[in-house]
């Protein structure tokens, strides 16, 4: 049986971090082993789930984000010895929402029907992609945009960097991963390793932690983190890439899209 590491987010939100972590333990069993990230939370708001707990000054200050907390967790996990024991992990963001219902053995069973992906996103029914899937559940795309991503050990393996917690595997520099999801797709077609959408499995994102717990998080309110998100963002895009808007970063990943089906004719029927 395959096995998945389910990596979850925590700052100072104890109460979804723990429902999610044991709905994973609940309905998804030995096929699931769960770790949670604490972001610099506080001592008395850790999750009882809690394997790593990260408190340095600036994790206090600041959190640690999609791209520093992942990057963590995997490297936590790679250090102790452990990354061979897993076929897949499952990155999950504690404001992810699931039906009641086992999602691992699905997403599993889906990610070898289809051997080159490297990157499988469950699917929200309020996106415009889940319409699309309606006819074939799943499909490759260019773009995807979500709190939880299931990876392919082997595609992690291709393109991590070990040692280094600031680029394991997404860029740290980006603090707030604007477009992280983007670079993450154009290093997997870049490396021979397709992503995916799929409608077997559906999530949704709980904005209102966000909107009406910052204070709780200790991060900005919603519309000033989404105004930093774009503005320190697009400084980083900048810098790395010479990039000055967001179409030019989508180009980038979907030259590398189209360059996938060249060399696999095969998989175009899943082509958008």
């Amino acid at each position: 049986m395959s096995r998945t590491a389910v990596i979850i987010l925590n700052r100072n939100l104890p109460e979804p971090t723990d429902a999610l972590a044991e709905r994973f333990r609940r309905l998804d069993g030995e096929a699931a082993e769960v770790f949670v990230v604490e972001a610099g939370s506080d001592p008395e708001r850790l999750s009882r789930h809690c394997t790593w707990h990260v408190n340095t000054p600036e994790a206090v200050a600041r959190g640690l984000r999609i791209c520093r907390g992942f990057n963590h967790g995997l490297a936590r996990l790679h250090e102790a010895g452990r990354f061979a024991e897993f076929d897949h992990f499952f990155l999950v963001t504690n404001d992810s929402v699931f039906e009641p219902v086992p999602v691992i053995r699905e997403l599993a069973a889906e990610m070898e029907r289809h051997p080159r992906l490297g990157i499988l996103s469950p699917c929200s029914r309020t996106w415009g992609e889940y319409r699309l899937l309606a006819r074939r559940p799943t499909r490759y795309f260019w773009h995807v945009h979500n709190t939880a991503y299931f990876l392919r050990r082997q595609f992690v393996e291709s393109i991590m960097n070990p040692g280094d917690d600031m680029a394991f595997l997404y860029d740290g520099e980006n603090f707030r991963g604007y477009l992280a999801e983007i670079e993450l797709i154009a290093k997997g077609y870049a490396n021979d390793w397709a992503t995916a959408i799929t409608r077997l499995v559906t999530v949704e994102e709980n904005e209102s932690y966000l909107k009406e717990h910052s204070a709780d998080i200790r991060t900005e309110s919603f519309e000033e983190n989404l105004r930093l998100y774009v503005e320190e963002g697009r400084a980083w895009m900048r810098r790395k890439y010479g990039f000055t808007s967001r179409w030019q970063m989508q180009m980038h990943v979907r030259l590398w899209y189209d360059k996938f089906f060249d060399f696999h004719p095969e998989y175009a029927q899943y082509r958008i």
